[in-house]
C-alpha cells in the first residue's frame, strides 16, 4: 500500500509524540523546532523506512548499527543488551544486524547502514578479528568518516577497540589447572587466523614453557559445540587431563567429547571455558570459565563511539579489560596414577 505524504506526517508525528505541523517544519527545514525534536523526527523517518528530504540527507540519523556474528552464543545477546541500553540512554536507536548463513553479510549491513545515514557502528565478533577475512567494508566506513568501535582483538584497521585481555585469560586458566596438579594441559581455540585465539595461544605457550611442561596439545576449531567436540576428541588421544577452551560453547563441546569417550568431568578431565555466558552455573557440571566484563566493555564501547561523534577525533587505541576466573564444578585435582 502506498504511503501518502499526509500519512507519512501522521505516522512520524505519532512516533515522536509531536504535532504534524512540527514534523512538517522539520521536513521543510523551517525554524521554530528544538534540536532534540528535529533529531527525533529525522530518526523516526529512518526507523519507519521513509526517505529523508534531499536537503536533509547529509545529516546523519541517530541510528547506531550493532553488527554481531550470531545470537546463539549467549555472549552476543548479553553484549547487545548492554550496548543497546547504553545507546538508548544517550538518545540513539540501536539497529541489530546479525549475520546468518546464506543471508546478509557484514558488508551488506554496512551498505544498508550507510544508506540510512547511521551515526556510527559497533562491531562484535566480526571479520575484523580474522586475518584472512574481507575487510574492505571497514575501510569504506573509515573513508566515509563514520565513527566505529570494535569489540575484542582486531587486525590493524585504525579503529578504537575495546577488548578483554586474552593473554591474562589464558594465563589465569593455565595457572588454575596447574595448581590443581595438571601437567598435560591442552588448548582448544577458534580458527588459526582469529586474533583473540592467537593472543591466547601465545600467552598459553609462554606459561606452559615457564612451568617446564614443554609443548602442549593445541587444536583449532569453529566456534561451535560440534567444533569443540571434534577438537577435544582428537586431543584426548594425546592423554590430556586438563583442557582450556576459547569459548564456553567450545567447552560444552569438550565436555560432551569427554563423556562420549567414557570419561568424567572433572574426575578424569578438567575443562575451562571462556566468556561466562548465561546459565553456565546450571550446566552439569557447572562450568569453570574466564569471565569477560561485558557490562564494562559495552559501556566503554558506547562512550568511545559517542566521543568520536562529539570530537571528530578517533584515537585507534585498544582498551584492555581484565577478565576474571570463575571456578565452578568442571575443574578438579588431576587424577593420580
Amino acid at each position: 500500500m502506498t504511503r501518502t505524504p499526509a500519512r507519512r506526517l501522521a505516522e512520524v508525528a505519532k512516533k515522536v509524540g509531536v504535532s504534524e505541523a512540527t514534523v512538517s517544519r522539520v521536513l521543510n527545514g523551517k525554524a521554530g523546532v528544538s534540536d532534540s525534536t528535529r533529531e527525533a523526527v529525522l530518526t523516526a523517518l529512518d526507523v519507519l523506512g521513509y526517505e529523508r528530504p534531499s536537503k536533509l540527507r547529509g545529516q546523519r540519523a541517530r541510528l547506531i548499527g550493532l553488527v554481531l556474528p550470531e545470537l546463539q552464543n549467549p555472549i552476543f545477546p548479553a553484549l547487545a543488551e548492554v550496548i543497546g541500553g547504553a545507546l538508548a540512554q544517550r538518545g540513539f536507536t540501536p539497529v541489530l544486524c546479525t549475520r546468518t548463513a546464506g543471508g546478509l553479510s557484514e558488508a551488506d549491513y554496512v551498505d544498508m547502514l550507510l544508506e540510512q545515514h547511521a551515526s556510527g557502528v559497533v562491531f562484535a565478533g566480526g571479520h575484523y578479528a580474522e586475518v584472512a577475512a574481507p575487510h574492505e567494508h571497514y575501510r569504506l566506513l573509515r573513508g566515509r568518516g563514520v565513527p566505529v568501535v570494535l569489540i575484542n582483538a582486531a587486525i590493524d584497521l585504525d579503529f578504537p577497540c575495546v577488548a578483554t585481555d586474552d593473554a591474562s585469560a589464558a594465563v589465569q586458566a593455565f595457572t588454575h589447572l596447574s595448581a590443581l596438579g595438571h601437567e598435560r594441559i591442552g588448548l582448544v581455540l577458534g580458527p588459526e587466523d582469529h586474533m583473540p585465539s592467537r593472543r591466547k595461544l601465545a600467552a598459553f605457550t609462554e606459561a606452559a614453557a615457564g612451568a617446564g611442561l614443554g609443548a602442549a596439545p593445541v587444536e583449532h576449531a569453529l566456534f561451535s559445540l560440534e567444533g569443540g567436540q571434534a577438537a577435544t576428541t582428537r586431543m584426548l588421544r594425546q592423554g590430556v587431563t586438563g583442557i582450556i577452551c576459547g569459548s564456553d560453547v567450545l567447552a560444552l563441546g569438550a565436555i560432551r567429547a569427554v563423556r562420549r569417550a567414557g570419561l568424567t568431568v572433572p574426575g578424569d578431565v578438567s575443562v575451562v571455558g571462556y566468556d561466562d555466558s548465561a546459565w553456565l552455573n546450571a550446566t552439569d557440571p557447572p562450568l569453570t570459565t574466564v569471565r569477560q566484563p561485558i557490562e564494562s566493555m559495552g559501556k566503554a564501547a558506547v562512550a568511545l563511539l559517542v566521543n568520536q561523534m562529539e570530537t571528530v577525533i578517533a584515537h585507534a587505541e585498544e582498551l584492555l579489560f581484565e577478565p576474571e576466573l570463575v571456578v565452578r564444578g568442571s575443574t578438579g585435582p588431576a587424577k593420580t596414577p
